[in-house]
């Protein structure tokens, strides 16, 4: 069972054998199934370099619509010049993620979204109302998995009048230094939000500094490139690595710092990830600013439905 006083002094927890073998073997399945059915086409790509992500999906149409659907992007390094997957790499490993809709577009995964286990932990941690802007299914694939660079979530999930993002990161492998599991700044979710991920008046999204200049500049590694960084260079910028098995949760707090490198080695890395917030029955909104916009009349899905 997860210590909520070790989340609360963290900002990170790990939950040991959360999912079951079965579950974790059957969600890896159906994306196996759901990405068959995939034409492969190359809609967007997806990075987490600063100035890339405002440019790529952040310009993107059929990623700033995938709020409630199932997208696929795909990874730089995996398509060639004519916006095709490079050859000797099948449609799967091609795949940065997919998303964000899958909890409710899919029966597989919305069946372990809304599962008894998932609602009690998330009311044993303090959550009233909680909604589901997004649910991701991350690949990490070998020799192509990218890094994802320090962030905090709650840059891309802001909610008013406090950020109140929860991520909920299920290993559906084994993760480990050599394919990129998730490092964590312990204690930095008592730090502010310190930008947001916006759309602007031309309707791309841009960020927003919260913070001083000389305060975003202090921050390890903030939104930049992790290349060539050893586990002791990310080590030596105040991070912790979160080793963990399939059917481990990795608990994020929506202002933690966190990271993962890039999966060089011969094993994949798959995860499924959920991000909550609270919602309009707790007196929290969402920002209108987020990219995540539901076509009017749509809600985000209650975790447990209230009257």
């Amino acid at each position: 069972m997860v210590s909520l006083t070790e989340f609360e002094k963290n900002g990170c927890a790990l939950v040991k054998n959360f999912a079951t073998k079965e579950e974790c073997e059957q969600m890896k399945s159906r994306m196996e199934d759901i990405v068959d059915q995939w034409n492969g086409k190359c809609e967007c790509l997806f990075t987490t370099e600063k100035t890339g992500q405002s440019k790529t999906q952040g310009q993107s149409e059929y990623f700033m619509s995938s709020g409630n659907q199932i997208r696929f992007f795909l990874e730089s390094d995996a398509v060639d010049d004519s916006n095709g997957i490079k050859p000797g790499l099948n449609k799967l490993r091609a795949i940065n993620k997919v998303g964000h809709g899958l909890h409710i577009k899919d029966d597989v995964f919305g069946k372990y979204t809304f599962s008894e286990k998932v609602c009690n932990l998330v009311k044993d941690l303090g959550w009233s109302n909680a909604v589901i802007p997004q649910s991701m299914y991350i690949m990490k694939n070998s020799k192509v998995g990218s890094e994802v660079t320090s962030h905090q979530d709650s840059t891309f999930l802001y909610t008013e009048p406090k950020p109140t993002c929860l991520g909920l990161w299920l290993a559906l492998d084994d993760a480990t230094l050599t394919n990129g599991c998730l490092w964590y700044r312990k204690g930095s979710h008592k730090e502010p939000v310190r930008k947001l991920w916006k759309k602007n008046d031309e309707g791309n999204m841009i960020f927003e500094d919260l913070v001083s200049k000389e305060e975003m500049d202090s921050l390890p590694l903030e939104g930049s490139s992790l290349e060539g960084l050893t586990h002791d260079d990310v080590r030596k910028k105040g991070f912790e690595p979160v080793e963990c098995e399939a059917g481990d949760l990795v608990l994020i707090h929506g202002q933690v710092d966190h990271l993962s490198l890039a999966n060089k080695s011969e094993k994949p890395r798959h995860t499924f990830q959920l991000h909550l917030v609270e919602g309009p029955k707790a007196g929290i909104h969402w920002s209108k600013h987020n990219w995540n916009q539901y076509p009017e009349g749509e809600e985000f899905r209650e975790l447990v439905p209230q009257q």
